[in-house]
């Protein structure tokens, strides 16, 4: 028997090695980039200070007084409510709009428009972010369009990027700007591979559009929607750090402190990296509970789970 399994494994292995070294480089890139770093968790766990060493002599071991500080910490309301708040409103604004999106680009029958469309909608995703928070700054400052338009409509706009209540909705409404037409490209993907019979059958069954996509299409959706959805819910406690701080300043701080922007200003403005790296461990781990206990409800519920 161990003899026909390295039978196997030879001819596997010959089969397959393009793809073999197919895989080499991204995943040599993912161990470097990835795995390697968590090595450096350990100053969660230390008074780190840089030039000292990892283990040995001269580290000064706290257990868990980092952790036990940042939950305790004057802060950790106000950056956990506004990760939560940001991301929910994420959430139920813009999960649903690249899968809605997908259903209408499914539903063009002209080829050229359909194209068009599409690569209209992935353009925002190459946009630089410093530049889309630059213009969206420009536009919303006291001279700017959106100010403007405002104005003329008879609302006091002044001043938007100091308005605390707004910027949640501009971050949300941006980030699902930038966003939706490439998030749809999954959603298309699978639609393309839905087998065309089951339509023809459901035409001459008299079904019309509507109830093809209810019956047919959202169905066939439903497993990458909740494994989508999964993912969605494990990134609860993560943000867009690089654009919050392009757009956030002292005035919105009360809305648009995060998890993210704490630990870059306790970590790399201030030099703190052993509370910064404890901060961003903690979140992690509840990350992944939240990734493992919405798998687990998917399984249970739907069917269908990413384990």
């Amino acid at each position: 028997m161990k003899k026909r399994r390295k039978k196997l494994l030879h001819r596997d292995l010959k089969d397959n090695v393009e793809y073999y070294l197919l895989m080499a480089l991204p995943l040599a890139f993912i161990f470097i980039f990835s795995y390697l770093p968590m090595f450096g968790l350990v100053i969660g766990f230390q008074n780190y200070s840089v030039g000292r060493p990892f283990f040995g002599e001269g580290v000064e071991w706290v257990g868990l007084r980092h952790f036990e500080k940042f939950v305790s910490s004057y802060y950790f309301p106000r950056i956990l409510k506004n990760t939560i708040v940001l991301n929910l409103m994420g959430l139920f604004m813009g999960f649903w709009v690249p899968i809605v999106f997908a259903l209408v680009v499914n539903e063009i029958r002209n080829g050229k428009f359909r194209k068009f469309t599409q690569t209209v909608s992935y353009m925002p995703n190459f946009i630089s972010t410093v530049v889309v928070a630059g213009m969206f700054l420009s536009f919303i400052a006291s001279d700017g369009i959106i100010t403007q338009f405002l104005e003329l409509l008879g609302i006091q706009a002044k001043s938007l990027n100091a308005n605390k209540e707004f910027f949640p909705w501009f971050y949300t409404l941006l980030g699902v700007w930038k966003n939706f037409g490439w998030s749809s490209i999954l959603y298309l993907s699978t639609l393309s591979s839905i087998d065309p019979s089951l339509y023809e059958s459901a035409s001459v069954d008299g079904a019309t559009r509507l109830k093809k996509i209810w019956f047919i299409t959202l169905p066939s959706l439903l497993p990458l929607i909740m494994i989508q959805l999964i993912f969605a819910i494990g990134g609860m406690l993560s943000s867009n750090t690089d654009m919050i701080l392009l757009l956030y300043n002292p005035s919105v701080y009360s809305t648009a402190d995060v998890i993210g922007t704490y630990v870059y200003r306790e970590s790399l403005m201030g030099g703190a990296y052993s509370p910064g790296t404890a901060a961003g461990l903690l979140m992690s781990i509840l990350s992944f509970i939240l990734v493992f206990g919405a798998n687990w409800v998917s399984r249970k519920k739907t069917d269908f789970s990413i384990w």
